[in-house]
C-alpha cells in the first residue's frame, strides 16, 4: 500500500485542464514515474507543468495532519539505453561510465555535498535525459544504471533515505529535460533553474573575485611569514594577480598538518596580522584568509568552550567537528568572522571542510538538550545564511571561496568563488573538476585548483597547468620569484592572454566535448571571438563566416594542430606562437572546406583571423 491517500493532477498549459492519474505513479516528459514506498499516514499529491516540449516539472507535496518522521520513498522509470553513452553527475568526476544495475551510478546530495542533478548524454555530446531535485538542502540520492537483462538505463531518486526530523509538509520539484540540446546546455539550464528559488539566490560576484589569485598553500604550506608572503605580492601584482589566499598555517605554529590547535584562530605565525594586510592592501591586493569552519582542536580554548556541543571527533585529525544546532556554536562562529574582518581588514574568507556539517547515524534528530534545531542542514543554512549577512553588513563585496565537493546549488548563497578539489600538479584532473563546476555554476567564479608544478619541468609541460584550467580563473602556487625565467615568462604570457579574452573564457557561450573522454576539447564563444583548447591529437571543426576570430590553443606534446573546415572559402591571417609568447610564424591563407594541418608548437597557439 502507497499511501492513505495519493492524489495526482496533471495540469494541461494548453486547456488548464485537470485529469486524473494512476494513484501509483505519473507521467514526465514522455516517462512513466513510479512511487515506490508506504508512506503511511501521509497524503501526496503531485502537480506536473509543461514549460516547453521534452522539459517538465513535477512539483511533489507530502503532507501529514500533525506531523511525523517521513517514510523513505523513491521515484523510479525507465528508459532504452539507444544512444546514452554515459551519465554526468558533480560526484562522477572521471569516471562518466554508466554502472551496471548491480553497482549503480549514485550521487549522494545535500546542503553541503554535492548536487542533486544527473544526466545522461549521448555519443553526439547531445542530451538524453537531464533530471534535477529542487531540494539542494536535506539528502537526496539519485542514480542511474543499466539493467543487463532488459537493455534498459532505471533511474531512482530516493527521498529520506536516512532519518528525517518530524514534519507535517514537504514540497520538492523534479525538473526532467528531455530535449535534443547539448548536455552542457542542459545543465547549465539546470543551474538558471535552481537560482531562481530564493532559497538558492546567488551571492553577489565582485569583479575581483573573477581576477587571477596567488595562493600560499603548495608554494608554503603552513610555513607562511609576512616578509615571504609581501615579497611574492609584489611579483604578483606586477603580473596581473589582483588577490591573496593566506592559507593554513597563520593561525598556529604548530606544522603536523593535522587540526589539533585548530578553533581558536589566533594569528601565532603572523602576529602583525593587521599590518601585513595593510601593507598588502597599498600593493592594490585584496587579503583572503583560510579558516575551517567546523573545527575545535582538541588543543584549542575553543574545545573547551564548546564541550559538549560536538557532532563528533575526527580521528586522526585530532579535531572535533562543531554542531551548528547549537544557538552558542553558531554565534562563536559568525564572531570569529566578523571579528577578523573588524580587526585586520580582511577582503574575504577560504572556508574550508563545510562538508563536515553532516548527521550520521549517531546523531540524535531532535531540538533537545539546547539545541533548537533537529536537523544538522537546516542549521547549518541559518549559520552560513546569517555569518553571510553579518559580513556583507561590513563588506558589501566580501568575497568567499569554497571548493568541491561543497559547492551546490545551496552553496551559491554563501560563496562567491567555486574552487576545484585538491588535485596538484594534476592537469588533467583540474581541468575535469574546473568543468564540472563550470557546467552548474551559473554566475559564480569559478576557480582552478592552485597551480603546482615542478621547477624542473620543461616550460612546455609546466604551461599544461594553466591551459587545462583556461576556462576558469586561475589561482597560482608556485614561488613566483623562485621560477625559472621560461617558466616566468610563460606564466606572464599566458595570464597577459587570460585577462584581455576573459569576456569569451569566462563570460562567453561554453561547452566541453566527450566528457566520457574526460573533455579532450573545450570550446568558448560570443559573436566576435571563438577559443577552442585542445588536449588530444583530434580534428578540431572550424566554420568560415562565424566568429571574425579563432584562437586553437595546443594544449599538449604534439605539434599540430589540425582543423576541418566548413563553409565558403574566405581569406584569414594567422600567427603561430610559442607558449613563450614568441612568435613563429605569420601568413594569410585561403580556408576552403577540407582538412588541413598546421604547425603549433607544444602548448603553443595559432590565432586565425579573417581579413576579408
Amino acid at each position: 500500500m502507497i499511501s492513505r491517500f495519493i492524489s495526482f493532477l496533471f495540469l494541461s498549459l494548453i486547456t488548464g485542464t485537470a485529469f486524473s492519474q494512476s494513484p501509483q505513479s505519473f507521467t514526465l516528459s514522455g516517462h512513466q514515474i513510479a512511487i515506490a514506498g508506504d508512506l503511511g499516514d501521509f497524503d501526496l499529491t503531485v502537480e506536473v507543468k509543461k514549460l516547453e516540449e521534452g522539459l517538465e516539472t513535477a512539483t511533489l507535496r507530502l503532507t501529514h495532519p500533525t506531523g511525523a518522521v517521513p517514510p523513505p520513498f523513491s521515484l523510479k522509470w525507465k528508459m532504452p539505453s539507444s544512444n546514452i553513452a554515459g551519465y554526468w553527475s558533480t560526484a562522477s568526476y572521471t569516471n562518466k561510465t554508466i554502472h551496471p544495475d548491480w553497482w549503480p551510478s549514485i550521487v549522494r546530495s545535500m546542503l553541503a555535498r554535492e548536487a542533486p542533478v544527473i544526466t545522461l548524454f549521448g555519443h553526439d555530446d547531445q542530451n538524453r535525459s537531464t533530471f534535477a531535485m529542487s531540494d539542494a538542502l536535506n539528502t537526496i540520492v539519485t542514480s542511474t544504471a543499466v539493467r543487463e537483462e532488459d537493455g534498459f538505463i532505471h533511474n531512482e531518486i530516493k527521498l529520506f533515505s536516512e532519518v528525517h526530523k518530524a514534519l507535517s509538509t514537504y514540497e520538492v520539484q523534479l525538473r526532467l529535460d528531455t530535449r535534443p540540446v547539448p548536455y552542457s546546455a542542459s545543465l547549465q539550464d539546470v543551474a538558471a533553474w535552481w537560482a531562481s528559488f530564493d532559497a538558492y539566490k546567488p551571492l553577489y560576484v565582485p569583479e575581483v573575485a573573477r581576477l587571477p589569485v596567488y595562493s600560499t598553500w603548495y608554494s608554503y604550506h603552513q610555513n607562511v611569514s609576512s616578509e615571504a608572503l609581501l615579497k611574492e605580492c609584489k611579483v604578483a601584482k606586477a603580473m596581473g594577480f589582483e588577490s591573496i589566499i593566506v592559507d593554513d598555517g597563520w593561525q598556529t605554529l604548530d606544522g603536523n598538518r593535522g587540526y589539533a590547535f585548530t578553533g581558536d584562530w589566533e594569528p601565532e605565525r603572523i602576529p602583525e596580522m593587521k599590518e601585513l594586510v595593510q601593507q598588502v592592501h597599498d600593493l592594490g591586493m585584496k587579503f583572503v584568509l583560510w579558516y575551517a569552519v567546523p573545527f575545535a582542536g582538541e588543543n584549542s580554548k575553543a574545545y573547551h568552550r564548546m564541550k559538549g556541543k560536538f557532532l563528533r571527533y575526527w580521528d586522526g585529525q585530532g579535531a572535533y567537528v562543531l554542531d551548528p544546532r547549537f544557538p552558542e556554536v553558531r554565534e562563536f562562529i559568525i564572531q570569529t568572522y566578523v571579528k577578523a574582518v573588524k580587526d585586520w581588514n580582511l577582503d574575504g574568507f577560504k572556508l574550508d571542510f563545510i562538508a563536515r556539517f553532516t548527521a550520521d547515524k549517531n546523531t540524535v534528530l531532535e531540538a533537545t538538550d539546547g539545541r533548537d534545531f533537529a536537523s544538522v542542514n537546516e542549521a547549518t543554512d541559518v549559520l552560513m545564511t546569517s555569518l553571510v549577512e553579518a559580513l556583507k553588513a561590513i563588506k558589501p563585496d566580501i568575497m568567499i571561496e569554497f571548493r568541491q565537493p561543497y559547492s551546490g546549488p545551496a552553496m551559491r548563497k554563501y560563496g562567491n568563488m567555486f574552487r576545484a578539489g585538491d588535485c596538484p600538479n594534476l592537469a588533467m584532473i583540474n581541468r575535469v573538476r574546473t568543468t564540472d563546476l563550470r557546467l552548474i555554476s551559473g554566475t559564480t567564479a569559478v576557480h582552478s585548483d592552485m597551480l603546482m608544478w615542478h621547477a624542473d619541468e620543461p616550460v612546455e609541460t609546466a604551461a599544461l597547468q594553466l591551459l587545462n584550467v583556461l576556462f576558469s580563473v586561475p589561482q597560482i602556487s608556485v614561488r613566483l620569484e623562485d621560477i625559472p625565467k621560461d617558466h616566468f615568462d610563460m606564466v606572464q604570457f599566458y595570464l597577459d592572454y587570460w585577462l584581455a579574452n576573459r569576456s569569451v573564457l569566462l563570460d562567453g557561450a561554453f561547452h566541453a566535448t566527450a566528457p566520457l573522454a574526460n573533455y579532450p576539447m573545450i570550446t568558448g564563444w560570443n559573436a566576435d571571438k571563438r577559443i577552442v583548447t585542445v588536449f588530444h591529437d583530434q580534428v578540431v571543426p572550424v566554420r568560415t563566416g562565424g566568429e571574425a576570430h579563432i584562437d586553437l590553443i595546443n594544449a599538449k606534446a604534439s605539434q599540430q594542430v589540425v582543423v576541418s573546415v566548413t563553409g565558403p572559402a574566405r581569406q584569414y591571417t594567422y600567427t603561430v606562437k610559442s607558449c613563450l609568447g614568441m612568435l613563429i610564424q605569420s601568413e594569410t591563407i585561403v580556408l576552403e572546406e577540407g582538412v588541413k594541418a598546421f604547425e603549433v608548437p607544444a602548448s603553443g597557439m595559432i590565432s586565425i583571423v579573417n581579413s576579408d
